[in-house]
């Protein structure tokens, strides 16, 4: 019988070291993290900000961030469930809703540095690739980094849509037409036009009319959400339309006035003052003589 080294000894385990917390959760990519957060040294204290796209099954999250030694700050956000706002309250997780929250957090964002006025971006959505021109006699474009977490960064993704939205809504983001809809790889050219449609909904308004002709009960159960608020396949672009209009009209979000709860409830005792406590000692004392005699 051979002898058995062991490797695994205390002296391995001593040394041992735990990676950090939210790579041991899968949720960090730390390598990819320290390449967007890293600051050149003679630009001192400017800050980095990062475009930073978020995906969950009901909700999409853009915004714009800047890290410090403290932690991270937003800088502004936007979020699918805030576009019934803005005239759209059906199909908040597709392709055209997520460009129209890159075109909110690009719009708000602009807004709170007072350059929206210089850099209204790209007004009328045509689906060509739009970079932001610097204008001559003013402050340059609002630069940041497209951030998309540990999401697949494959051709079409909803990712690039975000992206889209906030080039068109003025901001200066390194980007490739490569990974939007619309490109083919095998004659490496981009369609303008595929772009657009999923722009204004176009691919979402070819299913609907398909799966009404082919297949009506699938299609009143699939979109029933739709028809509920009366909108059909043909109603999608006027409406994708609308909501670019509104958001560009008053991208700002509305800060409710906070008010005092009816009643208020308190979740630990309340802490009693001195005399309650000599009072009680008192009482205590006096029970205790009664209990003696």
């Amino acid at each position: 019988m051979g002898y058995v080294k062991v490797v695994k000894t205390s002296a391995y385990f001593s040394r041992f070291q735990v990676k950090y917390r939210r790579r041991r959760e899968g949720k960090t990519d730390y390598r990819a993290r320290l390449r967007l957060v890293k600051q050149d040294k003679n630009k001192y204290n400017t800050p980095k900000y990062r475009l930073v796209v978020r995906f969950s099954n009901r909700d999409v999250t853009c915004q714009i961030v800047r890290s410090t030694i403290k932690g991270d700050i937003v800088e502004a956000a936007a979020y699918a469930h805030e576009l019934p706002d803005y005239g759209l309250k059906v199909g908040l997780t597709n392709y055209s809703s997520c460009y129209c929250v890159g075109l909110l957090v690009a719009r708000r964002i602009l807004t709170k540095f007072g350059l929206d006025k210089h850099y209204p971006g790209q007004e009328e959505p045509d689906g060509e690739d739009f970079n932001v021109d610097p204008v001559e006699d003013g402050p340059r474009p609002f630069y940041c980094l497209l951030d998309t977490g540990l999401k697949r960064t494959s051709t079409g993704s909803k990712v690039f849509a975000c992206l889209k939205g906030a080039l068109d809504g003025g901001l200066d983001i390194p980007h490739n037409e490569k990974r939007f809809v619309g490109y083919d790889r095998s004659g490496k050219k981009f369609d303008a036009e595929v772009m657009k449609k999923y722009i204004y909904g176009g691919h979402v308004a070819e299913y609907m009319e398909e799966m009404e002709e082919e297949e009506p009960e699938k299609y009143t159960k699939h979109f029933s959400s739709f028809l509920e608020e009366d909108i059909s396949g043909g109603d999608l672009e006027d409406l994708y339309m609308e909501v670019h209009k509104n958001i560009r009209e008053n991208p700002l979000k509305e800060k409710k006035p906070r008010t005092k709860p009816a009643t208020q409830e308190r979740w630990h005792e309340q802490k009693l003052t001195l005399e309650q406590r000599r009072e009680n000692l008192k009482q205590k004392l006096a029970t205790l003589m009664d209990d003696d005699e």
